[in-house]
């Protein structure tokens, strides 16, 4: 399901606030502990900001004391894509939207169990769907 939202530039700046373009299609980030979900304990399912697709449920959020909503697993295995980014005088990995590229932040290996995995993210690339 790669990247099958596919908008112009101009499209994309109508339709997302400010400091979502700047993250999403910009690959900016927000200042830590700023962003709407990082503290958040609220059930549901998160969602990219630019195309509505399911990311992460709110089951597999923590708290990682980064300042960001940190997560040790995406939705399904395809929901997120990673890529190298160097960046910044640094080699990370980035995590995509599958759906639409959007950026929504890093993937590091210092995650809690079972995955090890903590996928930093943020909170201006993410809409929360409450469970109902």
């Amino acid at each position: 399901m790669p990247n099958e939202v596919r908008k112009s530039e101009e499209e994309w700046r109508r339709e997302l606030t400010p400091e979502q373009y700047h993250v999403l299609r910009e690959k900016g980030t927000e200042r830590p502990w700023t962003g709407k979900y990082a503290t958040t304990k609220e059930h549901g399912t998160f969602r990219c900001a630019g195309c509505g697709a399911e990311l992460f449920r709110s089951d597999t959020k923590y708290e990682s004391g980064s300042g960001w909503p940190s997560f040790y697993a995406p939705v399904a295995d395809d929901a997120v894509e990673t890529e190298e980014d160097r960046s910044h005088g640094m080699t990370r990995t980035e995590a995509l939207c599958a759906s639409c590229g959007g950026h929504l932040g890093h993937v590091f290996p210092d995650g809690p169990h079972p995955t090890g995995l903590r996928y930093c993210i943020n909170s201006a690339a993410l809409d929360l769907a409450p469970d109902e």
